[in-house]
């Protein structure tokens, strides 16, 4: 009996039209562009447009990794869904949306939250129902609209994030390789260092909480860049020894592109050169799941990944979680 390996058969990225620099953040709060450089290696970011939504991003990064994987909507088993900030509170699932955009009758779809990680979590949930036979054909996204729940008058986290959207799909394949280990970590007393404290079910909207801004993202920055630090390295180091493997043997890290230095420190710890750790920070922000997605098809799109290369794909979140996964390019 033939062994099912799973591969990535196609890739697509959307990124709003509005470019937002620093320059011009600096026309609305207390901001330079050299502080915002500086500290997180940001020059601009997109801004999606008043009728984008999660859905509609993830379904125009969707069309092309379809096209490019030679699969017909029609063709989906499953669409998974990344995402922190969904269409709609709760339910129903922006996967369902997007499944109903696509015109997938057959698919299952649901979303996965969990921030900035909830790709790199779907991506290995989605692998798992390719491996083990389920499906041969899936879809996952990262989407999200931070641009709508970042609070526009506190310097210390609007400068950092930015709208986006990419996608890949997953195949059965009888070739040898792609994801080779994964490790999934979440730990829960981080929770309050980046988080949204209202409109869930244990703090529901009301007038006060309106008031004191409660529905926008709070981050204890410092406390979120030491947890990003350690755990960017560490995991990677982690799914390499499950793999039997040495950071020697990477080819390309793609890490969560959300501040420069936290890449950088990943580097070093890992002893790679800057040639083989992928970043684009500096155009996009942090656009949070859709953040290794739309790397990942930089990446591509620039010959930086060729058949047989040792990529690592690294994400951290809310939660506070943290998603590596190993794949060999097949």
């Amino acid at each position: 009996m033939n062994q099912t390996f799973v591969r990535i058969a196609g890739w697509g990225k959307y990124l709003p039209r509005r470019v937002m620099d620093n320059h011009e953040l600096e026309r609305m709060i207390d901001t330079s562009d050299e502080w915002i450089r500086t500290r997180s290696g940001i020059v601009e970011r997109r801004i999606a447009a008043p009728e984008e939504t999660t859905c509609t991003m993830a379904v125009e990064s969707a069309r092309p990794a379809l096209e490019m994987a030679g699969v017909m909507p029609s063709d989906l088993e499953l669409i998974v869904v990344g995402t922190g900030t969904p269409d709609h509170p709760g339910f129903p699932a922006t996967g369902s949306l997007v499944q109903q955009a696509l015109n997938a009758p057959r698919a299952g779809a649901f979303d996965v939250g969990a921030g900035c990680g909830a790709f790199g979590y779907g991506l290995v949930v989605g692998a798992q129902f390719v491996l083990s036979g389920a499906h041969q054909n899936v879809l996952v996204v990262g989407s999200d609209v931070m641009s709508r729940v970042i609070d526009w008058h506190d310097r210390t986290t609007c400068v950092l994030f930015g709208d986006g959207a990419g996608a890949v799909v997953l195949q059965a394949t009888d070739r040898p390789g792609g994801l080779l280990s994964f490790v999934l970590g979440s730990d829960g007393c981080g929770a309050p260092k980046l988080y949204v404290p209202a409109g869930g079910s244990q703090q529901p909207a009301t007038h006060e909480s309106v008031e004191a801004r409660d529905h926008f993202l709070k981050m204890e920055g410092r406390e979120v860049f030491r947890f990003a630090t350690r755990v960017i390295p560490d995991s990677i180091l982690e799914s390499l020894h499950k793999a039997g493997l040495k950071p020697r043997d990477l080819d390309l890290v793609i890490p969560h592109q959300a501040n420069s230095r936290i890449i950088d420190h990943a580097r070093k710890k890992l002893e790679l050169p800057p040639d083989r750790v992928f970043t684009n920070v500096d155009k996009y922000g942090n656009t949070s799941s859709a953040s290794i997605p739309v790397a990942l098809c930089e990446a591509l799109e620039q010959d930086r990944i060729a058949d047989g290369d040792l990529v690592a794909m690294c994400a951290f979140g809310a939660g506070l979680c943290w998603a590596a996964s190993l794949w060999r390019w097949n």
